[in-house]
């Protein structure tokens, strides 16, 4: 199916087809050109998928009889960008953020159609934005290769030399003089590559260009003779310049036929483009047509399948055979593979023991058809060397390249690594397989089904760190404070908010378990740091699940006693929010931190319409404000005045303010003079490791 940008081709799952209809002539109605298809199951949008290239998934919750998540997962492992929208008979708000996490784009109720109306204009301009993308990237790729190719298309022979060293070689400098590739080149001094007599004139030329001389004059047409790789001697008009290359100065040199021969072009040409050992294509001219393959599925949204043939064990072959036998299963196998040539496949060797396959115009399953069909092949043939019969076996990765495929060299990665993975797979470890490339999908910390059990895991393996953060009086005091915030290493070994990924209801054992791992952290900490003298303060930020346990205050208690640690060293805070939703839970927690000659603390103050309502059930000591006010005190008088009011009103309740992101020297002249007591952020000290801020420092 080829698509117009101006046509919304759309899938939709609905209880029937009159249903179906409504919403595509209500999508019509609005102005939007729709070409609709309804799926009615699973097996359907499974196949829908494969057959053809679709913007939008419009699907009702109730006409599903399979979980829409997996929908999402068909649609990322088939690499495609179709967003999700579904209709629900009603609002459930936990079933929305469910369907949103599991990766839909939009909920619409059923009874608003103007919403859905405008929630699909929005998603079909942003997908309309990933395909100007797609193109847009595809044209840089053009741009970057007709660079390249500036020097690569040149019928002359270019080289840059620093140092007696090939550095750079364009694609007809190596081919004048046979190898394969420029990592080979570099390898090579520029006098290996010339006659005895002509290494002398490069030499007495050579001089001129030497200690970056950018003043030598160009020297034009000396009769050389160059040495190709397999010992051919060329006569050739050589030129000489002063170039630079990666900002380094070097010497170019030129090099042409002494008789331009066109067939001998042709013949470089040729040589170029062909693997001399099998005759199959090489690398070089594989990489294009990958190029070629991703632009028809920019331009015509068509589908190849790009195969990447690892022979299995070839090094036992070679060890077996010797390398010049084992050469004759190479040409061997190239010629089972050269039974699948047609207009559609470009067949080539990519290295020593892997072989590249190209099928335009396919599908999934067509591709994999193939594959098995080729990897039994090979297993079933009997490769007669010199008397003796040798069997191999491929372990075959597939992808599919299709509109939102990456760039040529990830889609061959991609390949490799779907062949690599065929040894994982059961009963597979010494290859002999298939297996199709299918993107990453599953994200445990994106999760919350998962997210549960892997932050467990991390407590378990201890992979938690604690970071502390002064908070500066502005009015003096003998107390050192800090904020202290929990860090979890996550795979990459990146530090992580372990927080941020816990559903807002839960799991609530395991953020229990998180807040109480930070206090036994922290007290432990605090204690060792107390010994030394300092009388210090530490903020700890506890969730909504330790609020609402009934059974925290005694566990603090007893935490605090085995620590020995007295009650008034450790500040609690909650959230505004999580002190508004569980008022009664926030009252008695108060309640049971007053007994412990503990402190409360309120952050992120100022969220709420009328936030001094919850001062009048709760006492906080401390109240921490809503960083939103310091970044709009500083781009308006009107925000300067509205933090200068808040702190005004606090004040009068006796409160302790903080304020937090706090990232320069300006603003403390306001702060001081709008009675601010506390100031947190990155211009005192970045959270660290340590508690080492020295509060004596004005």
């Amino acid at each position: 199916m080829t698509k117009q940008t101006d046509t919304l081709f759309l899938l939709v799952l609905e209880d029937s087809q009159n249903d179906a209809e409504k919403l595509v002539s209500l999508l019509r109605n609005a102005g939007i050109a729709t070409r609709a298809k309804l799926i009615e199951d699973e097996e359907e949008l499974e196949q829908a998928l494969s057959d053809g290239q679709w913007d939008l998934f419009v699907a009702r919750e109730s006409a599903a009889d399979f979980d829409l998540s997996q929908a999402c997962i068909q649609i990322s492992k088939k690499d495609l960008y179709i967003p999700l929208i579904i209709i629900s008979e009603e609002y459930d708000e936990e079933k929305v953020s469910a369907h949103l996490k599991s990766g839909a784009h939009d909920v619409v109720s059923s009874t608003q159609e103007k919403h859905f109306v405008e929630v699909v204009k929005r998603e079909l301009s942003h997908v309309r934005a990933i395909q100007k993308l797609h193109h847009l990237e595809v044209e840089i790729r053009d741009v970057e290769h007709r660079c390249e190719l500036l020097l690569d298309s040149s019928k002359d022979a270019i080289a840059y030399i620093n140092d007696g060293m090939h550095i750079y070689a364009n694609s007809s400098y190596l081919e004048f003089l046979d190898y394969d590739d420029i990592d080979e080149m570099i390898c090579i001094p520029v006098m290996d590559t010339l006659s005895g007599d002509s290494q002398e004139k490069f030499k007495e030329i050579g001089k001129d260009f030497l200690n970056s001389n950018s003043d030598a004059k160009p020297v034009e047409n000396v009769s050389l003779t160059s040495i190709r790789e397999d010992g051919t001697e060329i006569p050739v008009l050589a030129s000489f310049s002063h170039a630079s290359y990666d900002g380094e100065s070097c010497l170019q040199i030129i090099l042409r036929p002494e008789e331009n021969s066109a067939e001998l072009e042709a013949k470089l040409k040729e040589m170029s483009q062909i693997d001399l050992l099998t005759g199959l294509y090489n690398r070089s001219y594989f990489m294009d047509a990958l190029h070629e393959s991703k632009e028809g599925a920019l331009s015509d949204d068509s589908k190849a399948a790009v195969y990447y043939l690892a022979i299995d064990h070839f090094h036992s072959v070679k060890a077996n055979l010797g390398i010049g036998d084992a050469d004759f299963v190479l040409r061997d196998l190239a010629q089972i593979l050269e039974t699948k040539k047609s207009d559609k496949v470009t067949l080539a060797r990519l290295s020593d023991d892997v072989f590249g396959m190209i099928i335009n115009d396919t599908n999934d399953a067509q591709a994999m058809d193939v594959a098995n069909s080729l990897c039994k092949e090979v297993e079933d043939h009997l490769f007669d060397v010199e008397g003796k019969t040798v069997q191999v076996t491929l372990s075959i990765g597939v992808t599919i390249i299709n509109a939102n495929a990456p760039n040529i060299k990830d889609i061959l990665g991609r390949a490799q690594t779907a062949s690599e993975g065929v040894r994982k797979l059961e009963g597979k470890a010494n290859g002999n397989g298939v297996l199709l490339f299918e993107p990453k999908v599953e994200n445990p910390l994106g999760n919350h089904d998962t997210a549960g059990s892997y932050i467990e895991k991390a407590l378990d393996e201890d992979k938690f760190i604690l970071l502390f953060q002064p908070i500066q009086s502005l009015r003096g005091g003998t107390h050192e404070h800090y904020e202290a915030f929990v860090r979890m290493i996550d795979d990459k070994g990146q530090e992580v908010s372990p927080y941020e990924f816990l559903p807002p209801n839960g799991p609530s054992e395991v953020a229990g378990k998180i807040d109480k791992w930070v206090i036994l952290q922290t007290i432990k900490q605090l204690s060792e740091h107390r010994s030394q003298g300092h009388d210090t303060r530490l903020f700890i930020n506890l969730t909504a699940e330790s609020l609402q346990d009934p059974n925290f205050i005694s566990w603090l208690n007893v935490a605090l006693k085995a620590a020995r640690l007295p009650g008034d060293s450790l500040i609690f805070q909650i959230s505004e929010n999580n002190a508004i939703t569980y008022l009664k839970q926030a009252k008695e927690f108060e309640k049971g931190l007053n007994t412990l000659h503990c402190n409360l603390s309120v952050n992120q103050f100022g969220r709420a319409i009328n936030p001094f309502n919850l001062l009048k059930h709760l006492t906080p000591e401390y109240v921490k404000l809503e960083g939103s006010f310091t970044e709009e005190m500083q781009k308006s008088p009107e925000g300067k005045e509205a933090m200068k009011e808040m702190i005004t009103s606090l004040q009068g309740m006796n409160k302790l303010t903080v304020v937090p992101l706090v990232e320069s020297a300006s603003l403390l002249a306001t702060l001081w003079q709008a009675g601010v007591n506390y100031i947190q952020g990155y211009y005192l000290q970045a959270p660290s490791t340590e508690m080492n801020f020295d509060f004596s420092e004005e």
